[in-house]
């Protein structure tokens, strides 16, 4: 029977971090995630202000009187649509140091060209190259933070860089109200031209420090990062490996295949779409407030309070994606934080839907509130992409697809829905938009529950082999291969499971032959932690909570003069050479007392 309770997130163990590790976390925390969420800040002040500007002045200035500002989204994510599969693969070929910072310093100067702008065809164009140049950022940082960061650490990093969206938008806001006020008409720009300016430098400058705070991969550390040393790689392969994820991989088109005829990629890529369009519409708070009249006919609410109102539905969002996340490392558990989101956005929807079809007869307090009640569900794909993390971790280049698939799928229904589901001629009283928000957050409830049940039926069992196969050193010689191209009841033979079988059968044949004392006398000890390895792997296979890596690091707690490090397929053993010494010893005494 399939178990809907709370549970260990993936194979996730408990695991006293060392002095040693917790510094590495510091580091990667201190680096890596302070840039990507610096970056993340900026990025959304790049996007964001597109529609600040456009009720800061420049609807007036470039004379916008239909749905430019849709059709500047649009475009956008057409473009954003376009690169972002192919940079998730590029991703795997090209140092992250190089790539990720290398684009967002193109995006900067795009973004500074905008203030040179002075039609809306010219915002179209650098819009597109925007598009091609950002769809590499959150994708790519959200890859890196599943290769660097455990189970139980991933969610809160996730869910704070996520939080840097809603942070940029307040930012945004705040900036764009001071430049308002004091920046207006300085050098002879407009206020909304200055904001391009302002943000394209930040970008730049930004931008070239990631050059050196990126670490690219755990099995290919960047050389520029002054901050990142040789042990720290070794250990941080060593939590892949101890958490059962394997080393970060090349895309190749047999990795392709493998993550297209799986599960995951679909229902991942739908419930990440569906999550986020079933909540955008917290997105066009601003244009509710610049729509909404007196019954004069004059405006509600002036230039600087559009602005400076939805910060408080930014900060809702920032504490609660901090709040789902962290309640997810917690309770070790992603699926059912999705859920009880999906029930709070419902909420919202029912109510605007409500509101939009009678607005006189539904007091406007409660658009109000169902605005900022909007901002409380934001903190779906965090989890999500954790959730991924933790459903295939024994594949590294389905992750990095599936990832890249996901948003894609997003950006490509994104790129025409918006115009049709929330067009900017019907704000504030949107006639489709709102419910279909709710129907898509019953999909999402829907679907969360099915992929849990995929996950505890067909893909858990994946998982525990491909832990077991780590914690017992089956496989060598080579990356683990994928266990959906392993038959499930066929035992994998290595050189290790042949040599141990061989001195089985010796030990049998010396019994017979009437030498049982002789062999007894050379392999007891080895047999014996042959035998007990045995039996803890078969127990580690009927309960998945563990204590990964022991066996791992057992072996290596003898003699440090008996061992010499050796590295297979980028990741870092200790292999006792005396081992291997009595291991040639016994074979050849078994030989003389088998066939003397």
């Amino acid at each position: 029977m399939v178990s809907f309770k709370f549970g260990r997130t993936a194979l996730a163990r408990h695991h006293v971090r060392s002095p040693d590790e917790k510094a590495l976390v510091r580091r990667l925390d201190i680096f890596l995630l302070t840039f990507g969420c610096l970056s993340q800040v900026i990025k959304y002040l790049d996007q964001q202000n597109i529609n600040n500007a456009y009720v800061s002045g420049m609807k007036e200035d470039l004379n916008l009187l239909g749905n430019e500002l849709n059709l500047f989204t649009t475009y956008f994510n057409a473009a954003y649509c376009i690169m972002l599969i192919p940079s998730q693969i590029i991703l795997t070929y090209v140092r992250p140091s190089f790539w990720l910072p290398g684009l967002e310093i193109a995006w900067g100067v795009l973004t500074g060209l905008i203030a040179m702008c002075n039609s809306a065809k010219q915002i179209y164009v650098l819009r597109v190259f925007l598009g091609l140049c950002e769809s590499s950022a959150w994708p790519g940082m959200m890859t890196l933070f599943m290769y660097w960061y455990t189970p139980t650490e991933l969610a809160k990093r996730m869910g704070f860089y996520q939080s840097c969206q809603a942070a940029g938008q307040m930012m945004s806001g705040a900036l764009q109200t001071a430049i308002t006020n004091t920046m207006e008409g300085h050098h002879g720009l407009a206020g909304w031209r200055w904001l391009f300016v302002i943000n394209a430098i930040i970008t730049v400058v930004w931008g070239f420090l990631g050059f050196f705070m990126i670490p690219d991969l755990p099995n290919r550390p960047n050389p520029r990062a002054f901050w990142f040393k040789k042990v720290h790689a070794e250990l941080s392969m060593e939590r892949l490996a101890r958490n059962g994820r394997a080393e970060p991989k090349r895309m190749t088109w047999a990795g392709v295949k493998r993550t297209f005829s799986g599960w995951v990629v679909y229902f991942i890529a739908v419930l990440y779409i569906a999550t986020v369009l079933g909540t955008y519409g917290y997105v066009y708070f601003s244009l509710f407030l610049k729509a909404l009249k007196r019954p004069d006919g004059s405006p509600r609410w002036s230039v600087s309070q559009v602005n400076a109102i939805p910060i408080g539905g930014s900060a809702i969002n920032v504490v609660f994606v901090w709040v789902w996340a962290l309640l997810s490392d917690f309770l070790e558990t992603r699926w059912t934080l999705i859920v009880l989101q999906g029930i709070i956005g419902i909420i919202p929807c029912i109510i605007m839907s409500i509101w939009t079809r009678h607005p006189t007869s539904v007091d406007v307090s409660a658009a109000y509130a169902s605005y900022f009640i909007a901002h409380t569900c934001l903190g779906t794909a965090p989890l999500i992409f954790a959730w991924l993390s933790d459903l295939i971790p024994q594949d590294p280049e389905a992750r990095t697809l599936v990832v890249g698939v996901a948003v894609a799928g997003y950006y490509a229904i994104s790129a025409w829905s918006q115009v049709l589901v929330w067009p900017a001629s019907q704000a504030p009283y949107y006639r489709y938009g709102w419910q279909s928000a709710l129907a898509l957050l019953v999909l999402v409830i829907v679907m969360t529950c099915v992929l849990r049940f995929i996950d505890v039926r067909y893909l858990l069992p994946k998982r525990v082999a491909f832990q077991n196969a780590l914690d017992a050193e089956v496989v060598a010689g080579g990356s683990l291969k994928n266990d959906e191209e392993r038959p499930k009841d066929v035992d994998v033979k290595t050189p290790t499971t042949m040599v141990v079988a061989f001195l089985k059968t010796m030990r049998s044949f010396c019994q017979l032959s009437g030498a049982p004392a002789q062999i007894d006398h050379f392999i007891p000890e080895l047999l014996q932690a042959t035998d007990n390895e045995e039996s803890e792997a078969t127990a580690s296979s009927k309960q998945i909570v563990g204590q990964g890596g022991r066996r791992l690091r057992s072996s290596t707690a003898q003699d440090p003069g008996s061992k010499k490090k050796h590295s297979v397929s980028g990741r870092v053993h200790e292999i006792d050479l005396s081992f291997f010494g009595s291991m040639s010893e016994l074979t050849s005494k078994c030989e003389l007392l088998c066939f003397d």
